[in-house]
């Protein structure tokens, strides 16, 4: 007997759109890259409200956090125009390696391609602007030598608010601030990423979209849709005995 399937949690929905809050290993949708995936955000929320629904952003598999569907193709193609124009505000959350402050980043990106489906895609395309904001907003230091060089080892959860929409960017560009995100399987650090899973049974990808500001497609006034950063970013901030602050 198959297990139910539960219910994508919506935090927003009008007569126009619907956000939902997508978990961490999820697809938004079907792709050559992940052949053997069966469940997808587009078709579960569909079922779920009953009528076809249009992707206007996308998220990575492995990040969390908030999902935006138009509920028509003439909303799917005014929301498209606004993300384009760089009218919406995204906001994320994440847990990083070591003591990272407050900053901002500008640092120009390659396009990652993929061999299936990028494989028209010009490979000597020249780097692309691409710009993150930062803020910490706790650190902790855990007595676990994960690593040689040190006894103890740190970590911070981060505010980032992206101001550019490269793929991969906070990824990205944590990795390039030497602080990468736990998880990362591709632009982390495995010895970190190893220790989340053994010590608190943790392997996603420590970073979930938290926050979404834009204009309505119709009424065109501000739409905003908040979600609280997910209890197991929190969990290793309150571990005894560490060095929280």
């Amino acid at each position: 007997m198959s297990q139910a399937v539960l219910p994508l949690p919506v935090l927003f929905e009008d007569d126009e759109l619907i956000a939902i809050d997508k978990p961490s290993g999820l697809l938004v949708h079907r792709s050559w890259i992940a052949k053997e995936a069966t469940e997808f955000a587009l078709q579960r929320v569909r079922d779920q409200i009953g009528q076809r629904v249009y992707p206007v952003h996308r998220l990575d598999r492995p990040t969390s956090g908030i999902l935006l569907f138009a509920k028509s193709a003439a909303s799917a193609r005014v929301m498209t125009e606004i993300f384009s124009q760089r009218q919406v505000q995204k906001g994320y959350h994440a847990v990083v390696r070591g003591y990272l402050g407050d900053g901002i980043l500008d640092y120009p990106l390659k396009e990652e391609l993929d061999k299936i489906a990028d494989a028209q895609a010009d490979p000597n395309k020249a780097a692309q602007a691409a710009v993150t904001a930062y803020r910490c907003l706790r650190q902790v230091e855990l007595p676990f030598a994960v690593s040689k060089r040190h006894s103890t080892t740190r970590y911070s959860l981060m505010h980032l608010l992206p101001q550019t929409g490269r793929k991969h960017q906070l990824r990205r560009h944590m990795s390039h601030l030497r602080h990468p995100i736990i998880g990362d399987s591709n632009h982390g650090d495995g010895r970190h990423n190893r220790f989340f899973r053994e010590q608190f049974g943790l392997s996603r990808l420590m970073l979930a979209a938290t926050s979404l500001q834009f204009p309505h497609p119709i009424t065109e006034q501000p739409v905003v849709i908040e979600l609280a950063v997910p209890k197991e970013f929190e969990l290793i901030f309150n571990q005894p005995p560490a060095i929280a602050r």
